[in-house]
């Protein structure tokens, strides 16, 4: 039957007969080893579920195209468990897909660009040539050790994706850095530009002094440890608003006390924001060395002005006890037309502004604004026409427009000392505090980020935010938790910085004159770069000549490329693309079928995705949205390297140094540790938990072992047909229809580990522990073919194929094995259990009759089962074939469904206990075996609700035991029953 061949015995009963009737017995006969072996047998079965399926299922397989598309993982480094973990996720859709007729499409991709591999590239350099000064190297240079270490990075993960299993479009995957890719991104930056969704400003990004680029949103991640210092400054007037006049004699020196939590951008000062119906006080203090001075702060904050003023003060007057004199109040609109001096400056007068989102919750009421250092302070100066102004350099370092003392200076490290050095120098330092709160990082280099003005390129989010949430209403998100997030991260977005300061990406298509810097962006300069890239590929941007790149209407010697590169998540962001060109689908809402990544794509690739789908299409680019968590060892903590507790799928699939340790569990443990998890949280992962599914796949390992076994010689032509089946066979039936349903259901909501939940149960409690235990009986003793054995195993091909089929989409190269063993049964036997077609249980296993029997039964086992317990314990009994159960219907109700059950199926009453021999009688309640103790019997009642009532007595077997099949049903001794007599003469 099988091209494997196990070592092990083929005939592995349990318990072993008397060896004169051994060779009459019809024991399981079987290839199939218990033992799995994964890393020496998973292999031959991984050609036939993978490659050969993709190509298989694109070109035979009936129903419609199912698309489920590939987030790319980033060409840098080594898979980790996470990887793993995203790609099965996916496998399983698929492959229980591709079991349902569809078509599937899923093409691998890569994200190829950006940072991390640009970075790898110039320490190539360094290490080659001993120089860190990477401004030797050209942008082709560059360029060129990217493509190659991206395009090796590829090659390994790939490697590493094929071996868990994973069944793709391998051939022909996708990598963002294929020119037919770049060129598609391209044309969608050009669409958007079209519907004026591309623009240029000089505003606050967020940049990277590490990285010396302008970072999204997505690519920053939070420290809640980071250290800062707050400043209280004064901020001298010299020129007063009319309220103030009224209220101050001419010749009075006025300070209003500046709060900032960024002390590093008071050279960038241009104003000072106040609330405009926010009441501030003027007020005196004894704590300075200029006591005549009036300061304002809010009138809200004087506590904490008392604080400030009384830890700031100089050391010869921290003895006295600080007091403020209130001299009057203002509003904060009174403010307005009032000037101060910049704190660095002796001759640079800056106005007062008002701002609502000012508060006196901290601080003093006045905020320091640096509309060149934050997107609030940009927006509330804009409208007032004063523009952004940003002393510091990409690499984080102040320019001359700050200052000479500040020149050169790193704005987060000795230029922030430096600023304290100052305003203690000019005496306008009223206090500083250290506090510890959550700042933003660089997620690639792990360095703090500022906010720096400089020309960027945007993408427009609000004037598409109406259509992108729209979209999203028709959108299957899973879990549903995760569409309020989504939606959050696109509500609070205006729009997106596109344009990063590298050389590996796509350049963005744009011309400054080389006098005014205007940029030169029109229909015809955009189209004829993109025919440039399409021809030469966007190495050209850089290798060719402005003259070549330019269209021949524009004069080549008045305009020069910009040299900026588009986000990385705008490549990643428009691989919808290559669905919508090449399998477009009008009549769906939605472009792919299905997106299925970890959470942080939220703010990522789900949406930048849809951002430019609906852009572009007006439609989201995906029907259903799929997040999975991270991952955490098997104490809860999260995985770290630094921690060195990370779960290296290699060695849960290979082994490690020590085998003992850390066995080699294969492929198929992997998966279905993912399949087991709940995925849509974080998940647990370490020794145990591996050593638990493991221990899992060879207990289903042993159930499809002793289906195969008593399956041997069957044929699906042997088939009963259902009318004609028994009983428990019936009941059986019912139990597969019930699986089948819920695995389906299942499948269909992504609930893998509900899956998972379901071949457990089904293997252990509805085969195990009851219909492969009470079918032994038939399967051994049985004559080969006679219509009782071929009922049981007609059940058995039944809840084999529910089984094999349920569980490979999640352990696909267990079902390959478990079915190449039973697949010559089969009436249509195919080269792989995933070409056969998802198999749907006939609507009439679902039989109400046979559920309610099954209700009885289990009723009647249960109590029998406690009966025969009491009896071994009493050592009347040892197997419970020694027994036979007397079940005592009352006379008085003669028509109960239970009595009708137990009467007219004896034997499958006895066949369900496993005992040698069930006796129904009606007796009257006086007549009943006394409840008191009788010697060697042991009693108990039975109540099923609406179906009736009886007692059951338990005793030894008064007849001999069959030599044979070991029933208690012989009438002599050292013989055999007469079915196995009737049985043994057939076979003679």
């Amino acid at each position: 039957m099988s091209t494997i061949k196990d070592t092990q015995a083929k005939r592995a009963p349990k318990e072993k007969p008397d060896q004169k009737y051994a060779s009459t017995l019809l024991l399981p006969t079987t290839n199939f080893p218990l033992r799995g072996d994964a890393l020496n047998r998973e292999h031959l079965f991984r050609q036939r579920a993978t490659s050969d399926l993709y190509a298989w299922q694109r070109e035979h397989n009936p129903n419609s195209l199912f698309i489920l598309h590939d987030g790319p993982p980033y060409a840098n480094g080594p898979l980790h468990l996470g990887h793993a973990l995203n790609k099965v996720l996916k496998d399983f859709i698929n492959r229980q897909k591709v079991m349902k007729g569809h078509k599937v499409d899923y093409r691998p991709g890569w994200d190829c660009h950006g940072l991390p591999i640009e970075l790898k590239a110039l320490a190539t350099f360094v290490n080659n040539k001993n120089d860190s000064n990477n401004q030797e190297y050209t942008s082709v240079d560059i360029r060129n050790v990217s493509k190659a270490t991206a395009a090796s990075a590829v090659e390994a993960q790939k490697k590493d994706f094929l071996s868990y299993g994973v069944m793709a479009d391998w051939d022909n995957a996708y990598k963002t850095m294929d020119r037919d890719y770049e060129v598609q991104q391209l044309n969608v930056f050009f669409g958007m530009m079209k519907k004026g969704l591309i623009y240029r400003a000089n505003k606050p990004v967020y940049w990277s002094p590490s990285s010396q680029t302008a970072l999204a949103e997505a690519e920053l991640e939070y420290n809640d440890k980071h250290a800062s210092l707050t400043a209280w400054v004064a901020f001298t007037l010299k020129k007063l608003s009319p309220s103030l006049q009224k209220l101050l004699p001419e010749d009075t020196t006025v300070q209003a006390v500046v709060w900032t939590t960024t002390p590093w951008t008071l050279p960038a000062n241009r104003c000072v924001a106040v609330h405009p119906k926010m009441v501030y006080n003027l007020f005196r203090t004894n704590s300075t060395s200029h006591p005549d001075n009036v300061y304002i702060a809010a009138k809200d904050l004087m506590g904490e002005m008392q604080a400030r003023f009384a830890h700031g003060r100089p050391q010869q007057q921290q003895q006295a006890e600080v007091t403020l004199t209130v001299l009057g109040e203002v509003f904060g609109q009174d403010l307005v037309g009032c000037e101060y001096l910049h704190p660095f400056s002796d001759d640079l007068l800056l106005p007062f502004i008002l701002a609502d989102y000012v508060t006196a919750d901290t601080g003093s009421g006045l905020v320091h604004t640096a509309p060149g250092h934050g997107m609030d302070d940009y927006k509330a100066c804009k409208a007032l026409g004063i523009d952004p102004f940003c002393p510091v350099d990409r690499n984080g370092l102040f320019t001359a427009e700050a200052g000479p003392v500040f020149e050169g200076k790193d704005v987060l490290g000795d230029g922030a000392v430096q600023v304290f050095k100052e305003l203690a120098h000019r005496g306008s330092l009223v206090d500083k505090q250290k506090y510890v709160h959550k700042y933003p990082y660089d997620w690639r280099t792990k360095k703090p980020v500022i906010q720096r003005a400089t020309p960027q390129w945007f993408a427009d989010v609000d004037s598409i935010k109406p259509n992108v949430l729209k979209a999203l209403e028709s959108v299957r998100i899973v879990p549903e938790a995760g569409r309020r997030r989504l939606e959050g991260f696109v509500l609070s977005r205006t729009e997106w910085c596109i344009s990063r300061q590298r050389s590996w990406g796509v350049p963005i298509p744009v011309f400054y004159d080389r006098e005014t810097d205007e940029p030169l962006m029109t229909p015809a300069s955009v189209q004829h770069v993109i025919d440039v890239v399409r021809e030469h590929g966007s190495d050209a941007w850089w290798s060719m000549s402005d003259a070549e790149l330019l269209a021949p209407e524009y004069d080549s010697s008045r305009y020069r490329r910009g040299l900026d590169t588009m986000d990385v998540w705008f490549d990643s962001g428009t691989s919808w693309t290559m669905i919508q060109n090449k399998m477009p689908r009008p009549d769906q809402p939605f472009v792919a079928d299905v997106y299925l990544e970890g959470s942080d794509q939220h703010r990522g690739w789900f949406q930048s995705s849809l951002l430019t789908s609906v852009a572009l299409t007006g439609k989201a680019p995906y029907g259903t949205l799929i997040t999975h968590g991270f991952l955490l060892d098997d104490k809860g903590f999260k995985q770290s390297k630094s921690v060195g507790n990370t779960t290296d799928p290699k060695v849960v699939m290979k082994g490690g140094e020590d085998l003992k340790k850390d066995p080699a569990y294969g492929t198929d443990v992997l998966r279905l540790w993912a399949a087991s998890s709940e995925y849509t949280k974080d998940i647990s992962i370490g020794k145990t938990i591996l050593a638990q599914v493991a221990e899992s796949l060879r207990k289903f390992r042993a159930t499809a072992r002793f289906m195969l076994g008593n399956l041997d010689g069957f044929k699906a032509a042997d088939m009963v047909p259902y009318e004609d089946l028994g009983l428990l066979e019936r009941i059986m039936l019912v139990e597969v229809f019930d699986f089948m349903q819920g695995v389906d259901a299942a499948y269909d909501s992504f609930s893998f580990n509900k899956v998972f939940g379901l071949l457990q149960h089904f293997s252990s409690s509805s085969l195990s522990a009851f219909y492969l235990d009470v079918a032994k009986d038939t399967l051994y003793s049985e004559l080969k073919d006679s219509p009782k054995r071929r009922a049981v195993q007609t059940v058995l091909f039944h809840a084999l194929n529910a089984f094999t089929q349920s569980i490979a989409p999640l352990a696909p190269h267990f079902a390959e094995e478990v079915y190449e063993n039973y697949r010559d049964s089969t009436s249509s036997p195919q080269p792989s259990v995933f070409r056969c077609p998802w198999w749907t249980a006939p609507s009439e296993w679902d039989n109400a009759s046979s559920r309610k029997q099954f209700v009885a039964l289990k009723a009647l086992r249960s109590t029998a089962t406690n009966l025969l317990e009491r009896a071994r314990m009493a050592k009347v009994l040892g197997p419970s074939l020694e027994g036979v159960v007397e079940v005592q219907l009352p006379l008085e109700d003669e028509k109960s469904y239970l009595g009708e059950l137990v009467s007219s199926f004896a034997a499958q009453v006895a066949t369900y206990v496993i005992v040698s021999g069930v006796t129904v009688t009606r007796v009257a309640a006086a007549d009943r075996t006394d409840d008191a103790p009788q010697e060697g019997v042991f009693t108990a009642d039975v109540s099923v609700p609406e179906m009736g009532s009886c007692r059951l007595a338990v005793q030894k077997a008064s007849r001999n035991k069959c030599q044979r099949c070991w029933m208690y049903t012989s009438a002599q001794a050292d013989a055999v029953c007469s079915r196995c007599a009737d049985v043994l003469a057939q076979v003679n």
